[in-house]
């Protein structure tokens, strides 16, 4: 199978080339990378031009500095990248992280997993982060669920789902449309992939405005939403959280701010999320 990776990179210098060298390991060797400089202002260019200048599976595409915004942003690089490639010359389209570490079978388990398994959509490992010198289990998501740093999808799938969508939730909007077309989602629990830096870091959005948002846009309705603002509360084991949650998800409805998914697709997240829902409360 032939591999078409999207990088997005945004002051990436001290990283990046940890990603890079890690595609170079890799067993399997069909691959394409592009990694999208997102407007860095750092030595992240001169990073991405010590490989394309000496590996001719890695190109680069220059793009002007944007406003950090959690989703919309990393989707945005992503598709700038891939305006710039024929999909059709690929069998699996992968949105990778320039601050991630692969493990050097990484491509070849995900291709041979999409080979073996025609119904296989979406498909990556787990991801560890360094804590007092060990690498250990993100557990930032269930065990079931690929995360954004690491996606790689069947091409057929991924056009079917109509792509990545600039949206906060995207990583999860894909997931659920997937399965509502009859694809599965799959992770490899023994691909360990090192994820340098912990996400959201550089995010500036304060954490109740960002669950608001996240819930509104991933196109929850109201009941949905202030039972998922409810567990985040629990979470937190603050009341005054699930407030300002709730009035950051109001806000966004009261505003009409566009969403990226249509109406029927709309109605695929909320009815996964109910069926989720229903499971555990008949498991109590």
């Amino acid at each position: 199978m032939r591999f078409l990776i999207i990088i997005p990179a945004h002051n990436e210098e001290d990283n990046l080339s940890f990603t890079l060298d890690s595609l170079q390991k890799q067993s399997h060797r069909d691959f394409k990378v592009v990694v999208v400089n997102d407007g860095s202002t750092d030595h992240t260019p001169e990073v991405i031009r010590k490989y394309t200048e000496t590996d001719t599976r890695f190109e680069t595409i220059n793009l002007q500095k944007s406003e950090h915004q959690p989703g919309s942003k990393v989707v945005n690089a992503f598709k700038n990248g891939l305006k710039t490639q024929t999909a059709d010359e690929f069998d699996v389209i992968c949105k990778f992280d320039a601050d991630i570490i692969l493990p050097e079978i990484y491509l070849e388990t995900i291709g041979k997993a999409f080979a073996d398994n025609p119904h296989y959509g979406l498909v990556g490992g787990l991801l560890y982060i360094e804590k007092d010198g060990n690498w250990v289990y993100e557990g930032n998501s269930n065990k079931h669920h690929v995360r954004g740093p690491m996606k790689a999808y069947r091409r057929e799938c991924f056009m079917q789902i109509g792509g990545l969508r600039e949206t906060l939730g995207w990583d999860n909007i894909d997931s659920i449309l997937l399965d509502n077309l009859g694809w599965k989602e799959v992770v490899i629990s023994e691909l360990h992939v090192k994820l340098i830096k912990v996400k959201g870091a550089d995010y500036t959005i304060r954490p109740a405005d960002y669950y608001g948002r996240y819930f509104y846009f991933l196109g929850l309705n109201r009941v949905l939403a202030y039972i998922a603002s409810s567990k985040e509360a629990m979470k937190s084991k603050s009341l005054s959280f699930f407030f300002e949650i709730i009035r950051s998800y109001e806000s966004c409805r009261s505003a009409k701010l566009e969403l990226k998914i249509t109406k029927e697709e709309q109605k695929a997240v909320n009815d996964q999320r109910w069926r989720v829902l229903k499971k555990k409360w008949l498991k109590m």
